[in-house]
């Protein structure tokens, strides 16, 4: 694992060359709680609970006779823990696997679920799924009322959450979607693309105010977490509802995609299931 902690020394945006023999040494990890302080999220008072759901699409590995195998992996690493993985490093650290045999499946993700909680500093869940369980695999869209037929005007493209509001004379419970999120690597600045539901208890939260936040984040330089973490927090302070999940789903890069879920209500997902531009 390595011991540096700022995105600028990360493999982003570098070139590399692929290792396909075990190494974890290229896992990178990132404290989170630098991005957490930008937002006024206090370490000892998190006002979420939460995961990050990876999905490892490129995952190969040699069995014990030396015979290629494929499955894709999902890993669930805690909101709580202390560091979040940079992704291009995950990416690395996975192929280091292509040519590494291991004794079992279960001998692999037992190795990935140890190097992983390491980086992070948390315990982290491992599932793999073998090929013979691929067709049980789902698309779906995120569950809710979709926003982005709004007819609205937007000339500013930055995360601007004065422009949220709420009528508070009005408590609903329902669940706002968008696929108009982007925003951009926080190193490279290259565009990631994603998915995002909102689902809250409280006053009524004005949509097209919340269309105009959401694709303020659309020249944003910030990891898909830190993303999440923003929307949450902005919402909760402008809007005030009593409960609160925020649960993004964006596309795959480098055959890995993030999916962040942010909650002060709800339990997390249990399901992995993909969305169509996954």
């Amino acid at each position: 694992m390595s011991t540096h902690a700022t995105p600028e020394h990360s493999p982003l945006g570098k070139t590399v060359s692929y290792q396909d023999q075990y190494d974890s040494s290229l896992l990178f990890p990132i404290a989170r709680q630098t991005k957490r302080d930008e937002i006024g999220v206090a370490e000892a008072a998190l006002p979420f609970a939460g995961v990050d759901i990876w999905t490892g699409f490129e995952l190969s590995w040699l069995n014990a006779r030396g015979k290629p195998q494929v499955g894709i992996a999902t890993f669930r690493i805690p909101a709580a823990s202390p560091r979040l993985i940079e992704s291009k490093s995950f990416k690395l650290y996975l192929n280091s696997y292509n040519q590494t045999r291991m004794d079992s499946v279960n001998a692999l993700a037992a190795q990935l679920a140890r190097d992983l909680t390491d980086a992070a500093g948390a315990e982290v869940a491992v599932s793999i799924a073998l090929p013979q369980a691929f067709a049980a695999e789902q698309v779906r869209e995120l569950a809710g009322e979709y926003i982005d037929d709004l007819d609205i005007e937007v000339d500013h493209y930055a995360p601007c959450p004065e422009i949220l509001k709420a009528d508070a004379a009005d408590i609903v419970s329902e669940t706002l979607c968008s696929n108009l999120l982007k925003s951009n690597c926080l190193v490279t600045g290259q565009p990631d693309w994603g998915s995002v539901s909102i689902r809250y208890t409280g006053p009524k939260i004005d949509r097209e105010a919340l269309l105009r936040y959401l694709i303020g984040f659309r020249q944003h330089n910030e990891f898909h977490e830190q993303c999440v973490e923003r929307i949450f927090v902005d919402v909760l302070r402008a809007c005030a509802p009593t409960e609160l999940t925020v649960y993004a789903r964006y596309t795959r890069r480098g055959g890995l995609d993030i999916n962040p879920w942010r909650s002060n209500a709800d339990a997390a997902p249990t399901d992995n299931i993909r969305t169509a531009r996954q």
